[in-house]
């Protein structure tokens, strides 16, 4: 079983925990505010009320090598740094933090976190490209130039195979799984004789730019 450890109960640590659990996994939640870690006790394995910027306190719950720890402590950032670091010097593997500036992700990565999310930024983002990309449901980013994307298919792209559209000619884009909503089905690395519905959507991978090019209505 996958095992979590969640510092900080705000609102994005709630929705993690909340989401992890639900998930099955083992997720133990870390905060200084009895209330907060209260609030989360049936969707979380273990609350402890206690100070992670304490490396003590971090050792005594039992954090280290088997762990994933997700670091979300609001705009605290000298705490979020120190924390980063006694996680870092305790051997946990992965650790992810949320960061509120680009210059708090630069000290954060100095100091060990494995990867740094910034949550406006990132969803700002996102509904800029859901406004401009309709189609788009989701998307991947696999290198400054190759995205995964789910793609719900243009009207004209309903009713024909893949063959027929010939993506990977006109639109430089492969569709490499469909998830099928009525009847739910998923399928990897469909044949070219396989026909989009309306109820298809499409998993393409591609370069950004081209993208641009797939009709949006």
């Amino acid at each position: 079983m996958a095992r979590y450890i969640i510092i900080g109960a705000g609102k994005f640590g709630y929705y993690a925990t909340h989401t992890l659990f639900e998930a099955g996994a083992e997720v133990i939640v870390i905060d200084h505010d009895k209330s907060k870690v209260e609030a989360l006790q049936r969707f979380s394995s273990h609350g402890f009320v206690a100070d992670a910027s304490d490396k003590k306190a971090l050792e005594e719950i039992g954090v280290g090598k088997n762990v994933t720890a997700l670091v979300s402590v609001g705009g605290n950032i000298s705490a979020s740094i120190l924390i980063t670091l006694f996680l870092k010097e305790l051997d946990v593997p992965t650790i992810i933090v949320k960061a509120t500036s680009e210059e708090h992700g630069r000290a954060l990565e100095k100091v060990g976190a494995t990867e740094i999310i910034f949550p406006e930024r990132d969803m700002a983002k996102k509904t800029a490209r859901n406004l401009i990309y309709p189609n788009i449901l989701d998307s991947l980013t696999l290198s400054p130039d190759y995205t995964i994307i789910e793609l719900a298919p243009p009207k004209e792209f309903i009713g024909h195979s893949l063959a027929e559209l010939d993506l990977r000619n006109r639109y430089k884009i492969t569709v490499i799984a469909v998830r099928e909503i009525v009847p739910e089905s998923f399928i990897v690395n469909p044949p070219a004789a396989f026909v989009i519905t309306d109820s298809s959507v499409l998993i393409v991978l591609g370069k950004r730019s081209d993208f641009e090019a797939i009709p949006k209505d």
